[in-house]
């Protein structure tokens, strides 16, 4: 089981990284432009490496950011070689549900041995299907599978059933992390690993009661010391 950091922010990375507690980092362009990515596909290029060598060997996903097949067989490549832990994000379908994506998955591993991550999926069913393409992560969005009514984690035990029962061996990413209990919860319920934004880690180590009682042991040590 793991925690991928889901940022482009190099500070926060690196404070989480050096504690040892996550184990990837997962961006996208919607993130990179929030942490203020500019300068087109060659200032994706110097984050992406910056990123890469920082957290190396551990995997980052980046995704492409067209939705032509050729184009997105040609970034996919380019960004590989970028650095060898470097994985390429791919959306299940084209945004009017063009269905040449997970043909481009497939040629990706098998022809080019890029590590694909399989993302915006919000079924088993679609996992199941990237996963037979030869995905090697799978990312369910389980904030938005709640927010359309349905269980996350019941489609996270159906997806973990189903690619064990076939033999496939994606990894699952429960993705769109909404509440700081998502991430136990996500991980108990089947997914291999689980996207964190940098401020729910940090509410997963806090608790108001540590606080109170570290500085109860604080105050009692000065007194024994005084």
């Amino acid at each position: 089981m793991a925690i991928f950091l889901d940022t482009g922010d190099i500070n926060e990375i690196k404070k989480y990284f050096d504690m040892k507690v996550i184990q990837g980092v997962t961006t996208n362009p919607t993130i990179l432009l929030k942490c203020g990515v500019t300068g087109g596909m060659e200032g994706i290029k110097r984050r992406t490496i910056e990123i890469a060598n920082l957290i190396f060997p551990l995997p980052l996903s980046v995704e492409v950011t067209s939705n032509d097949p050729e184009e997105m067989i040609k970034q996919g490549k380019e960004f590989s070689s970028w650095g060898s832990n470097i994985n390429v994000k791919i959306t299940i379908h084209g945004p009017n549900g063009e269905l040449y994506n997970l043909r481009v998955v497939n040629e990706l591993e098998t022809k080019y041995n890029v590590r694909v991550n399989v993302t915006a999926m919000m079924s088993a069913q679609q996992c199941l299907l990237a996963a037979m393409a030869g995905a090697t992560y799978v990312s369910l969005f389980c904030g938005r599978v709640n927010n359309m009514g349905h269980d996350a984690k019941k489609e996270l035990a159906l997806t973990r059933r189903l690619l064990e029962s076939h033999g496939l061996n994606a990894k699952i990413i429960a993705a769109s992390t909404r509440e700081i209990i998502n991430v136990v919860d996500w991980l108990d319920a089947g997914a291999h690993i689980v996207t964190v934004v940098p401020n729910f880690l940090e509410g997963m180590i806090v608790h108001p009661y540590s606080k109170e009682t570290v500085k109860m042991f604080l105050e009692d040590g000065f007194k024994i010391n005084t």
